[in-house]
């Protein structure tokens, strides 16, 4: 797991804060971002999210640049040094796949 941020230096948007399923992100909101690749493990959109040593749920919201691999990206707002300082990390997470209404 990794962090990022809605920054322009870290996207290819000229929104940096629309997420890729169109969602606005807001500093202060537990979202995460996740490599393609777990689509196919039933980890989508809004899918609830708990991760070992975190406190609350966060949603999936965003989606990784497809060079990436079984991965979470944790949203860290605009606060670029917090996120370097969460660096890279191993987590356990635990998912659920939200019902259709």
């Amino acid at each position: 797991m990794s962090a990022y941020n809605s920054v322009k230096s870290q996207t290819h948007n000229a929104h940096p804060s629309i997420a890729a399923w169109g969602d606005t992100l807001k500093p202060g909101m537990k979202a995460v971002a996740i490599s393609r690749d777990l689509l196919k493990k039933g980890i989508s959109h809004n899918t609830p999210i708990k991760i070992d040593g975190m406190d609350g749920i966060y949603l999936v919201k965003d989606k990784m640049h497809s060079r990436h691999r079984n991965n979470m990206d944790l949203y860290m707002g605009t606060d670029v040094q917090k996120a370097i300082e969460f660096g890279r990390q191993q987590k356990t997470i635990w998912y659920g796949v939200p019902k259709k209404k």
